[in-house]
Order: structure tokens, then sequence, then C-alpha cells
């Protein structure tokens, strides 16, 4: 069961970054992911991307991507999920 959390941005930061609340999402993703914080498929999913246009996005960045034993082991797990191993 995924269960989610809030966090409370007043209306005026997001006005004053001119993003909406998916583009907040986004950049906590890629900055999480920057730091070493989230796995890309994390990243991604918070995101709410696929995998190839976070990959893009990324890319457009200059944000390379690092892809450890831990996301190794998630996409294993996501494909037996997907009964495609």
């Amino acid at each position: 069961m995924s269960s989610t959390i809030s966090i409370e941005i007043p209306r005026e930061v997001a006005h004053a970054a001119r993003m909406t609340p998916q583009e907040l999402k986004c950049e906590l993703a890629i900055y999480l992911y920057q730091q070493g914080r989230l796995s890309f498929g994390k990243a991604r999913e918070m995101a709410g991307m696929t995998v190839w246009a976070f990959q893009q996005l990324l890319a457009s960045r200059e944000i390379s991507i690092h892809y450890d034993v831990e996301d190794y082991e998630e996409d294993l797990r996501a494909l037996k999920e997907l009964g495609r191993l």
C-alpha cells in the first residue's frame, strides 16, 4: 500500500517561482537525485516521468546518471512484476 505526504508551499512562492505544483515536485525530485538522496527510479517516479523523459531532462541539465546496485535491483523487481523476466 502506498501512502503520500504533503508539503505546504505558499501560493505566493509558487507564483514567484512561476512554477506549477507539478514543476516544483519535479525540481525536488531532480535535486534529491542529484544529491544522491534518491535513486533514479524513485526520482523519476516522483517527477511523474517516463524513464526516457527523465533521462533526457537530466541530460539537458548536464546531470550525470548514476546507476548503482539499488537501481539495478529495482529494475529487476519491476521487470519481474511486469512478467518480462
